[in-house]
């Protein structure tokens, strides 16, 4: 089904009101406001000419993806460390624009990341770096998306539930390292390679569901630790963690959908991280991708709805409209350069958006904008994870066993 571009001569009334009271916050969200009315307004002059706009300019994304798969312009020196993650948001980026790669370049890739891969369990975000939960996190997704034998048999299975025993704490949380930070996004990493690789046990993650649980906080969001703000990536950690845990009844399910709806920004259509903040592309998944989360819950309440919890319309304007590079690639807000990590993120809150509950597609302008679909909760394709499924569930789940909670 084709989607209604909204018409934005009556969206004035959805501006930012300041009160006559001007702050640093708000006078940065109007000028974001005032940059986004322009682009609102060319955009209206040019539909006139081209009736199919919005239009994903697919071949120039493409084309971006795959140079920066092999040529890293020189400001990414200082993402040394992220190497796997680069992986990851290039890969899954094509993935969702239905690009296959060549197998030469697959078996290349995983070369490249069995070279991350450390001795004693876990990626690093680069060849010879420590292992880190966030960066085995991409690196298992990637391999996951190459989708071949090869590649699930980089995985050494065993070392890598031992690095999670490793980095297990009393509480029932996650260290993002050795010896390193405590916060929600471990959790939700490690019950994502656990998962897809079967690796998962009660024991490793005994406890698990309560930490989360604790870091929802007043607002309704959860926060990286028990105490600090409500943020949009920590709540889909949050959420998504215990929806894996098969727990998802023990958080306050209205206060999140609560605070997460009122994270949509009436004007702009896009998200915003946290209360009061700006607009930023990235949170098209980090928050739109928590809604088909919130709706399996509500179903298994006999709370069900036919459609997403929030504009899906209005978050495609932002992207389409707001966050495209005319040489390909995706941005945060206006004004923003483009980068991989908002690409990526940008084109799966794009997927989701497209993709409604009842298996209907939901697409702003030409149907060429379509996208491929994303599981809501590894933000890998559906059929990447079943085919993940089927080759690692055939093998035993190793039987390290993590120290027991004190």
């Amino acid at each position: 089904m084709a989607a209604n571009v909204r018409k934005f001569e009556d969206l004035k009334t959805e501006r930012f009101n300041d009160e006559n009271e001007i702050t640093v916050t708000s006078e940065e969200q109007l000028q974001v406001e005032r940059s986004i009315q322009e682009i609102f307004r060319s955009f209206k002059l040019r539909r006139e000419i081209d009736s199919n706009l919005p239009k994903l300019q697919r071949w120039e994304h493409i084309q971006a993806l795959k140079h920066w798969l092999m040529y890293l312009p020189p400001g990414y020196k200082c993402l040394d460390a992220s190497r796997t993650w680069i992986c990851y948001w290039i890969l899954h980026s094509l993935s969702l624009l239905e690009v296959k790669l060549p197998d030469e370049l697959k078996d290349s890739l995983v070369d490249f990341l069995k070279r991350c891969q450390c001795p004693d369990g876990g990626f690093g975000g680069g060849p010879g770096q420590m292992p880190h939960l966030a960066t085995t996190y991409a690196a298992v997704c990637s391999l996951c998306i190459i989708g071949t034998e090869r590649a699930y048999n980089a995985v050494n299975r065993d070392k890598l539930q031992q690095f999670l025993c490793d980095i297990k704490t009393s509480d029932g949380a996650f260290t993002m390292h050795r010896g390193g930070e405590v916060d929600i996004r471990g959790v939700y990493c490690a019950l994502c390679v656990a998962t897809l690789t079967n690796i998962f046990t009660e024991k490793l993650f005994e406890g698990t569901a309560e930490w989360v649980v604790s870091c929802q906080t007043y607002e309704g969001g959860f926060s990286g630790c028990p105490g600090m703000e409500a943020h949009g990536g920590y709540a889909f950690c949050g959420i998504a963690s215990l929806i894996l845990l098969n727990k998802g009844h023990l958080c306050d399910i209205d206060s999140l959908l609560r605070w997460i709806v009122n994270k949509q920004m009436r004007y702009e259509g896009g998200f915003q991280g946290r209360t009061n903040k700006l607009v930023d592309g990235c949170y098209s998944f980090w928050q739109g991708g928590a809604f088909p989360l919130i709706h399996s819950l509500l179903a298994r309440e006999d709370d069900e709805t036919n459609y997403l919890l929030f504009d899906q319309g209005a978050l495609q304007e932002y992207i389409l409209i707001c966050c495209q590079y005319p040489a390909g690639g995706l941005l945060d807000k206006p004004g923003r350069p483009r980068d991989i990590y908002h690409t990526c993120y940008a084109l799966s809150g794009l997927s989701i958006a497209q993709h409604s509950i009842d298996g209907s597609i939901f697409v702003l302008g030409s149907h060429d904008n379509k996208l491929g679909k994303t599981h809501p909760i590894y933000n890998i394709g559906p059929g990447l994870v079943l085919r993940a499924g089927s080759h690692f569930n055939k093998l035993d789940v190793p039987s390290n066993e993590p120290p027991l909670l004190l």
